[in-house]
């Protein structure tokens, strides 16, 4: 081994380290990688950021860029409205959703199809009066499998199709996913609709986390003690009867920072003390006048309730702003005048200071704020609403325009007439001319770490292959796998990258594994394609943790699932892919 591929080894596996650790996010690492690489003198100056010029890295921030518009002509929504009714039994609620999501995933990225379909499934489920993780979790795995159809499904599949160009001289075409693809895509959508959901466990089934949290009755607050306030040197007691005349249960006192022991029902009260309440907003805000106290940051800025207000439901997703950083950090209320009110982790809520818990993704965050600034706030957080409250004005007159631009750029691409990321970037401008996607949306429509995370592993995976070390790899697997068939090579691949992508970024598998099945190909002298595609289909494969798709991590609050539920049904399905999916590789790519 030379001192080269040593050193990339040792990154690439550091980089391992740090995406299963989690607590340094991953285009963070990624970066940081790249920088340490071109240190050490493994990649050259003139290289270091080639990969945030690569086409599929412009591919991925193009798509998304589509994405949002196609979510805010309507078009996805008219279409979500005419197939979702909740009076269907729940098989073939499941069986609808799963078709809907697979079949936009394919056409779009397909975590943009889950935020889009998850509102319409949760008031499904809510109508339905039961628990969405019977249906989540389906719709997530639809969403992900749906991804494999096409080039811009999901971005491994944009990955491979790159390196394709690099290594065999020609790139996939937009469909040449489809054959495998799709075959792949109905027998999971299958699965998931009449079996898989079985698989979740009973008591997520009866677990309702977005009708626990907004109980309204359970709603904790802080009010605060003014400096001039007839309350002060009166005992927490004595505001006892205003708090029966409100409906709000007092909880206790905090008091620098620290919670006093109990009730603190005897405490005298001082200034800046503050009072730990429990109720319905209204009835929180009603107590606070009464008892001359006030909301917290009221002394800086207009209170949230000094004009109309609204409560949102918000999921956070991987990447979004907030994710490690606490409201108070966040400065919500100070600066948007926004109240934390609860957390809802993993089904468990967390009800007391809120406002210093670090947000985690997949964390559903419950906000009181001002109604009509909660729709730039909740896309400043960067979370997704989980009910439908008119957050975004959609254009619906704009719908079919926008249907109609995107096909004709697809078709125009697919049949060579123009360059796909040429297409796409047409298909953007003519968005931001019909103001479809307005201009302040769309550096925001782009998913930023997953653009950094790709700009980052490319120059990386080029210096590892340039270095010989894919070819090491390559010839390590075959030399293990000697006197096997080249099919059970071809599977053994699928399946160390299936795992790979369960408990890492899909991206960054699809990038290691890309080259590594090209030289297993020369080595055993077999068709590089069938190896591509096995890379292709296993890296989008994340069905296992909640940790390896962004989807799955998105559906953990909301559902209620704990990190074991998800191997229950995404096992089988990972199997299940596995068996279909290589007869199929062999069918249409040859060995």
């Amino acid at each position: 081994m030379t001192t080269d591929q040593t050193i990339l080894f040792s990154l690439i596996g550091l980089i391992f380290i740090f995406l299963l650790w989690g607590r340094v996010r991953y285009d963070v690492t990624a970066f940081a990688a790249l920088v340490l690489a071109f240190l050490a003198g493994v990649i050259p100056k003139d290289q270091i950021f080639s990969g945030f010029g690569h086409p599929a890295v412009i591919i991925v921030a193009l798509v998304l860029i589509v994405s949002r518009g196609l979510s805010r002509s309507g078009a996805i929504e008219l279409l979500a409205r005419k197939v979702v009714d909740s009076s269907r039994s729940l098989p073939t609620h499941i069986g609808i959703m799963a078709v809907v999501s697979a079949t936009l995933s394919s056409i779009m990225n397909n975590v943009a199809a889950l935020a889009l379909l998850m509102p319409v499934d949760m008031q499904a489920a809510k109508r339905g009066k039961r628990s969405p993780a019977l249906s989540l979790m389906p719709l997530s795995f639809a969403s992900i499998l749906g991804g494999m159809v096409t080039l811009i499904g999901t971005p491994p599949n944009i990955v491979i199709a790159t390196f394709r160009e690099s290594a065999l001289g020609e790139p996939y075409g937009m469909f040449d996913f489809a054959p495998v693809g799709v075959v792949v895509a109905i027998v999971g959508v299958l699965f998931v609709s009449l079996v898989g959901w079985r698989m979740i466990p009973v008591d997520r089934g009866k677990h309702d986390t977005a009708q626990e949290l907004g109980d309204l009755q359970n709603y904790i607050s802080n009010a605060k003690v003014p400096e001039v306030s007839k309350s002060i040197g009166k005992a927490l007691k004595d505001l006892e009867l205003f708090a029966e005349e409100s409906d709000v249960n007092i909880l206790g006192l905090v008091r620098r920072g620290k919670r006093l022991p109990g009730t603190a029902r005897r405490e005298i009260l001082r200034k800046k003390d503050l009072v730990v309440l429990e109720g319905r907003p209204d009835a929180i805000d009603q107590f606070v006048g009464a008892a001359a106290l006030v909301h917290i940051g009221a002394e800086k800025h207009d209170s949230v309730t000094a004009e109309a207000v609204a409560l949102v439901e918000v999921v956070v997703p991987e990447g979004a702003m907030i994710v490690g950083r606490t409201a108070r950090e966040a400065r919500l209320l100070t600066r948007r005048s926004v109240t934390l009110l609860g957390i809802s982790r993993k089904g468990r809520r967390i009800r007391e200071q809120v406002r210093n818990a670090p947000i985690k993704a997949g964390d559903i965050l419950l906000l009181l704020g001002p109604e009509e600034q909660l729709p730039d706030i909740v896309d400043w957080l960067g979370c997704l609403p989980l009910a439908e409250r008119g957050l975004e004005v959609l254009q619906r007159n704009k719908a079919w325009a926008a249907v109609a631009i995107f096909a004709i750029a697809i078709i125009a691409a697919s049949i060579g007439l123009v360059y796909l990321p040429l297409a796409l970037a047409a298909v953007v401008v003519a968005y931001v001319l019909l103001r479809i996607v307005p201009l302040s949306q769309i550096y925001d429509s782009v998913e930023w770490p997953v653009i950094v995370l790709l700009g980052s592993m490319i120059p990386i995976g080029a210096a590892l292959e340039a270095s010989g070390g894919t070819t090491l790899v390559a010839n390590t697997i075959v030399d293990w796998t000697a006197g096997l068939p080249t099919v059970a090579v071809l599977t053994i691949l699928m399946l160390v990258t299936m795992t790979l992508s369960d408990i890492l970024n899909n991206v960054a598998t699809a990038l290691i594994a890309a080259p590594i099945g090209v030289d297993i190909a020369n080595r055993l002298g077999a068709n590089p394609d069938a190896f591509l595609m096995a890379v292709a289909v296993a890296a989008s494969c994340a069905f296992l943790t909640p940790i390896g798709h962004k989807n799955n991590t998105i559906i953990m609050g909301p559902g209620g699932y704990k990190f074991g539920d998800y191997w229950r049904m995404g096992l089988p399905l990972e199997i299940l892919v596995v068996l279909v999916g290589i007869p199929m590789i062999l069918f249409v790519w040859p060995l």
